[in-house]
């Protein structure tokens, strides 16, 4: 049987690519509000850390490798955009989106039929492969967010969102311990509503700190493409408060959320 979040990742890049696919090309250079990439920029990044993904489970010496290129050409000033721009064949437009789409399409395949618990190597821990690939469905979420954004278009999502939300859950100890912050004991009751109207919930029996409402909102929050205050989420407890400020559910160093009203759709233009 395929790993269902082989399956998810592959879902949810098709959900992407059906949003783009007959965009006109200038659009692809225009400006989105994560950092000022632009989508071919998203795409960029997206391809390679894809097939960054499918080397660390067919090759991982090659994907050893693939990772100390990446970083000794970083280091040596070369920005990470411009790389992996030429990483994806320097395409751009609708090149560009054919080739992310075959890129995704073999590395969910390819990781349709491993074993689930296999370890893969990433550029921070060693991974199971189900992680892997959920990280991957997170990226591609999260990036594809300023997309949704820049483009005018409210996403409707699928439950298959379930993917972030444990992986938001998971990564509470590691948004304290990523800032040198003490973990607190006590993981705040998360009582979500999920894109199809279920209940999911988690630490019903903390009472004192808890975090209420849409599941959307709640991977907006802990992948930070939403400031909570630019949510409804319904946060109760200092704890909760506390993690809602500063979740981070990737890795890499500590990064800030967007500031209040920073990150929205913007309005959709005719014509």
């Amino acid at each position: 049987m395929a790993l269902k979040q082989s399956i998810d990742f592959r879902d949810e890049s098709n959900a992407l690519y059906d949003v783009l696919k007959g965009t006109k090309d200038d659009l692809f250079n225009s400006q989105t509000q994560f950092k000022s990439w632009t989508i071919n920029e998203v795409l960029y990044h997206l391809h390679v850390w894809n097939n960054a993904a499918y080397l660390s489970l067919s090759d991982q010496e090659e994907f050893t490798k693939f990772m100390k290129k990446f970083f000794n050409t970083v280091r040596a000033g070369y920005s990470a955009r411009a790389y992996e721009k030429e990483l994806s064949n320097n395409r751009s437009g609708a090149d560009l989106l054919a080739e992310w789409k075959e890129g995704f399409e073999k590395v969910s395949d390819k990781f349709s039929e491993a074993d689930p618990k296999k370890r893969v190597k990433w550029a921070g821990p060693d991974m199971s492969v189900r992680s892997s690939i959920t990280a991957r469905l997170m990226e591609t979420w999260s990036h594809g967010q300023e997309i949704y954004d820049q483009l005018g278009i409210i996403r409707k999502d699928d439950d298959r969102i379930k993917n972030i939300v444990i992986m938001g859950i998971n990564t509470f100890g590691w948004t304290y311990r990523n800032r040198s912050i003490e973990v607190p004991k006590d993981r705040p009751k998360l009582i979500l509503e999920s894109p199809t109207n279920e209940k999911w919930e988690w630490n019903t029996q903390n009472n004192d700190n808890s975090i209420i409402g849409s599941a959307t909102e709640f991977c907006q929050v802990v992948t930070q493409v939403r400031n909570i205050k630019d949510t409804s989420l319904r946060v109760k407890g200092d704890v909760a408060s506390m993690w809602m400020s500063i979740a981070q559910c990737f890795a890499g160093p500590p990064e800030d959320p967007p500031k209040k009203g920073s990150r929205f759709i913007k309005e959709k233009k005719n014509g």
